[in-house]
């Protein structure tokens, strides 16, 4: 199964992004294999509507789990609609995060986990 970690940077031992919005990077990840394809999250610059572009990117890659720190209202909408679940609340890297996953220690939500534009001005 693939899954999409928002991630401060490229790879498995990037830390995790606790903004899905406006994460640096994307990391999509085999959570048997661990096989790991970083991309720049282009949607996370915008001035608006960036919770929905990284969303969009992650349903256009046919990723039905993410795994991020925190998730705004409008991305959270377009994701839950999409049938992807949203794992909140991970930490450490984005190894880390996945084995968390692989063990059942992250708990799926059903319904967004920060408020809108909560990302905005964050570095």
């Amino acid at each position: 199964m693939k899954v999409a970690v928002s991630a401060a940077g490229p790879g498995l031992d990037a830390p995790v992004d606790d903004r899905f919005g406006r994460c640096p990077y994307l990391v999509f990840v085999d959570a048997n294999t661990l096989e790991a394809e970083s991309i720049e999250n282009t949607g996370g610059g915008s001035r608006g509507g960036a919770g929905i572009a990284t969303a969009q990117t992650v349903v256009n890659k046919g990723i039905k789990v993410v795994i991020t720190g925190h998730v705004g209202p409008n991305a959270y909408d377009v994701l839950s609609r999409a049938g992807v679940k949203v794992y909140s609340g991970a930490s450490g890297t984005v190894r880390e995060s996945i084995e968390a996953f692989r063990k059942g220690k992250l708990a799926v939500v059903s319904a967004a986990t920060a408020p809108p534009h909560s990302g905005m001005g964050a570095p």
